[in-house]
């Protein structure tokens, strides 16, 4: 998994595009022909989009023969909110059961 800072998450969430993305990635292995034909963007921009969600961790990523496939790294999404709330609402009862589950899982 790789070690994205709040400034990365917070980073890659700030296009809407990226938003979109994530959005369909979020239940489902999609293909990038699926998220350009879904979001109306050209394929490059797509593969711009999807390289910056790559590095933040927040996609995982597979191939298929000549496609290739994407979801949503939902563990990363909930370990980057848990230190966001951590940083800006460390005595809310929500952030206290995130830290909870997130070093459960450690």
């Amino acid at each position: 998994m790789s070690r994205t800072t709040p400034v990365d998450f917070a980073k890659a969430l700030a296009d809407q595009t990226r938003q979109k993305i994530m959005r369909l990635c979020c239940c489902e292995w999609i293909s990038v022909n699926d998220i350009v034909a879904k979001t109306n963007v050209a394929q490059p921009t797509v593969s711009h989009h999807l390289a910056i969600l790559r590095e933040a961790g927040l996609v995982k990523v597979r191939h298929a023969g000549r496609q290739t496939f994407y979801t949503l790294n939902q563990d990363m999404v909930v370990v980057c909110c848990g230190q966001i709330m951590t940083t800006f609402a460390p005595e809310q009862k929500a952030t206290q059961e995130i830290v909870k589950i997130t070093e459960a899982d450690k």
